[in-house]
């Protein structure tokens, strides 16, 4: 049956209109303009002028993944951590809090204007930051954008476009046995494909399973707990702070002995998934639950191909070297720029090859990787100053948290809670060196890191679990948190916001980690 309608076209982003231009947004609009061409000024001049320092810029610690290990002399950049002030990270808190609070509060506000207010929340730390810090800041900001932020949502984009090309037709009923399957298949498939992969491919099947269940909003929770986080643990491929210490000497198939972990706390949020699905199933009623239907088959396999190609892409750019080019006193490595680019590749092929009423059968549309795209853009402006602090060890304003750290639980505790609100892998790092200092000072990484594995195998283990396991507990804790919430909720899910995502973890998932510390660390 056709409604008249015309197809939309993929290739448009839909971008929703303002009602009525008032002379607030038309104001904050001027201010956004206004305040990037400051910003891209104050950016560039300092670069440029700062060229014929391009040695001092290079040893910055911010910039490094091993950072946290090397030293400067006073006055240097590599100071930057224990020059900033702990009010440096306001702007980033502010950014947390726009995103808790603004969907509450004012909603429609929020829905036309979020890029906006994650645009004045970066400037707000960039402007001050560049006119104090000059040619290092500019440098730290291009090397956050380089390094991090393009590969991330390259990465996110590459999954979300191979993924919305496969689609799962005649999916089960919603009942609380073919969701607890679902999900224990994503916590299978999601350390082999990753996190974000698995649950690109799954999100979608599971909306259409339960799209006539009353009781929905649990069901996209745990699936973000599950599939998008605790399954991840077993490959560097899984979740992003493995793959780094895979890549900082930790050996591809050391995360296999975490096994007993990730079976245990995945056994124990399956399990009280299923009786928490259980007791909403029977009280819905049988008329709310939809008729299995009779065929099931999968279509847009051929997208499979360019999925292994993504994940073959990224284990290319951590097992061969090709060396490394500059830019703007920014190294970037040539595997990584081909990984890149690779990644692009593939999703353009998906986007030719795929049929097009295979991605509208998903439902597939831009919306929810722009949202993830521009509000990532603020967080990870706004994170350089918590990372750089954390990174200066002792000397830096969060010495406290560094200085606390002795015990295994110690470091499954610190790094699962700042994982839960920074970047996770950054802060796998950052504790993966507090933990070679505290034990091997002076040692090169390599050796110190086989050495950990050697005799302290269970420092390395916590800070593992931790950043992996308790990047589930917000919604900006891993990656794919945020896309499957956009996703969920574009096809009318009504999820929870942040601070009501905060409480389910804090009901499910903290008493459940308090379990394994002392089963464990």
């Amino acid at each position: 049956m056709t409604t008249g309608k015309a197809p939309r076209q993929l290739h448009e982003i839909k971008l929703l209109p303002l009602k009525k231009k008032s002379f607030f947004s038309v104001a904050i609009k001027r201010l956004q303009y206004a305040g990037l061409a400051v910003f891209l000024a104050c950016a560039v001049f300092p670069v440029a002028a700062a060229s014929g320092k391009s040695q001092a810029l290079e040893a910055a610690p911010v910039v490094r993944l091993n950072a946290a290990t090397e030293e400067s002399a006073p006055g240097e950049p590599g100071d930057l951590g224990a020059s900033l002030p702990l009010w440096s990270g306001f702007p980033f808190a502010g950014i947390l809090l726009s995103i808790a609070l603004f969907p509450l509060l004012a909603p429609h506000f929020w829905h036309h204007h979020y890029g906006k207010v994650t645009a004045v929340w970066a400037l707000v730390f960039a402007l001050p930051f560049v006119l104090q810090y000059g040619g290092v800041a500019a440098h730290e900001i291009l090397h956050i954008y380089f390094k991090d932020y393009i590969p991330f949502i390259i990465l996110l984009w590459a999954l979300y476009t191979v993924a919305g090309g496969i689609l799962l037709e005649g999916a089960p009923a919603g009942t609380p046995a073919a969701n607890t399957g679902m999900l224990a298949i994503g916590i299978i498939i999601a350390s082999w494909v990753g996190t974000t992969g698995a649950s690109m491919l799954l999100i979608r099947p599971m909306l259409r399973m339960n799209k006539e269940r009353k009781s929905n909003v649990h069901v996209f929770v745990f699936f973000i707990f599950l599939v998008s986080n605790l399954g991840g643990s077993l490959t560097p491929l899984g979740d992003p702070p493995l793959f780094l210490g895979f890549l900082h000497g930790v050996p591809f198939f050391w995360t296999m002995t975490l096994f007993p972990e990730m079976f245990a706390v995945s056994a124990i949020v399956l399990s009280l998934f299923f009786i928490c699905d259980t007791v909403l199933y029977k009280r819905e009623g049988p008329k709310s639950h939809r008729k299995t239907s009779a065929t099931m088959r999968l279509r847009g396999l051929h997208n499979l191909i360019f999925l292994a190609g993504v994940i073959g892409g990224v284990l290319f750019s951590g097992l061969v070297k090709l060396g490394e080019f500059n830019i703007f006193g920014v190294h970037l490595a040539t595997q990584d720029v081909l990984r890149d680019l690779f990644l692009v590749l593939m999703g353009w092929l998906s986007l030719k090859f795929t049929a097009r009423e295979i991605r509208e059968g998903n439902g597939f549309t831009w919306g929810p990787i722009q949202e993830v795209a521009i509000l990532f853009a603020g967080i990870f402006m706004t994170i350089i100053p918590m990372l750089a602090m954390l990174r200066a060890g002792s000397a830096g304003a969060l010495s406290f948290i560094i200085d606390a750290v002795r015990e295994p639980w110690h470091y499954f505790w610190a790094s699962g809670s700042l994982s839960s609100f920074l970047d996770n892998a950054p802060t796998y790092l950052t504790f993966l060196s507090t933990a070679l200092g505290q034990f091997y000072p002076g040692k090169s990484e390599l050796e110190s890191v086989h050495m950990l594995i050697a005799e302290n195998e269970i420092y390395l283990k916590a800070i593992s679990c931790g950043a992996v396991f308790m990047g589930a507990n917000t919604y900006i804790g891993n990656a794919p948190n945020f896309m499957v919430k956009s996703i969920a909720e574009e096809n009318g899910i009504k999820m929870p916001s942040f601070f009501g995502y905060m409480f389910y973890s804090l009901v499910i998932l903290i008493p459940t980690f308090v379990l394994i510390t002392l089963m464990f660390f």
